[in-house]
């Protein structure tokens, strides 16, 4: 069994998602190749040695800086043919979940999202996935000779195991027809720390009375090096700009550490961030729902609590 890994990248840099992606292709225990596209320099893809790559491919072609799914479906066809790969290894994400579904298309492979731990091979190929935006879990057999693996974010731990390795350019046969459909903008979400790479995320609802008392929550953010989110009525009254919303119908999140401030725990804001490994919760009513799901809670005026919050993470950074 020999495994491919879909790398995705922004801004230049491999996203953390992708990292987690080779570490856990590279605890499959075969041979693993990473492939890169679109403009990313070799520097930065030669990382990919140190989380398990044994080797990595460059698709460079300046089309595929356009993340024209069909295309970079081509792409990995190509590259799983071409490599011998019988198992394709993704992140779960925006872009590698329909990739991946059209990948599987192609090629009549088992696919499997939301993967959350690795592969019982035992008997068979079966994986547990995460279903019911995170209430449960399936235990789910691939039976095709080609398997696909969609990984949750943090459901493996990118981990240095290696060292940087050479990277080599590949030239796959794209066709135009991959390119009918055309990306005509894109609007990105502006951030220090963008929601679906933060590792820790602070997140403020209704209880905040109104946006001109974000500062203390961007205050906080500052402090702890997270990202700031907000619940769907915040956005929707225009408190917050609509990337920030976090929830069933806003931005899934799993980070290590999920902090909702005035925040009452509405069903469809939970099944957006209960992935998260530890959530603590910061409001007023000690009956507030959010607190059944809470690690860790605080019945409290958040006008109080966070900003001596803040200046007790800011002295222990001392």
């Amino acid at each position: 069994m020999s495994t491919l890994v879909f790398v995705e990248s922004g801004e230049g840099k491999v996203r953390k998602t992708s990292l987690e992606a080779v570490s856990y292709a590279a605890a499959l225990g075969a041979p693993v190749t990473a492939i890169g596209m679109g403009t990313i320099s070799k520097e930065e893809l030669g990382k990919l040695g140190k989380y398990g790559a044994s080797k990595v491919l460059h698709a460079g072609d300046g089309r595929l800086n356009q993340e024209v799914i069909q295309a970079y479906a081509g792409v990995l066809v190509q590259a799983m043919n071409d490599e011998g790969a019988d198992v394709l290894v993704l992140a779960n994400s925006s872009l590698g979940t329909p990739v991946a579904a059209r990948v599987a298309a192609r090629i009549d492979a088992s696919l499997a999202t939301n993967v959350v731990s690795l592969p019982d091979t035992s008997s068979g190929f079966v994986v547990k996935r995460s279903i019911y935006s995170g209430k449960a879990f399936a235990l789910v057999e691939l039976t095709h000779a080609k398997k696909i693996l969609a990984i949750r974010k943090n459901a493996a731990e990118a981990r240095e195991t290696g060292a940087p390795v050479e990277v080599i350019p590949y030239d796959p046969s794209i066709s135009d027809d991959d390119f009918k459909t055309k990306i005509t903008g894109t609007e990105k979400a502006t951030g220090e720390v963008l929601l679906p790479e933060a590792e820790i995320i602070v997140s403020g609802g209704r209880g905040m009375k109104g946006p001109e008392h974000w500062t203390m929550l961007e205050d906080l953010a500052a402090a702890l090096g997270a990202a700031t989110g907000c619940s769907k009525p915040v956005s929707d009254m225009g408190w917050r700009p609509h990337h920030e919303h976090v929830g069933q119908t806003g931005v899934k999140v799993s980070p290590q550490l999920y902090i909702a401030v005035g925040i009452s725990g509405a069903i469809q804001h939970l099944a957006g961030v209960n992935t998260s490994k530890y959530i603590v919760v910061i409001n007023k009513d000690p009956e507030a729902p959010f607190f059944k799901a809470a690690d860790y809670g605080i019945a409290g005026d958040a006008f109080e609590v966070v900003p001596r919050l803040t200046e007790a993470i800011k002295a222990a950074k001392e």
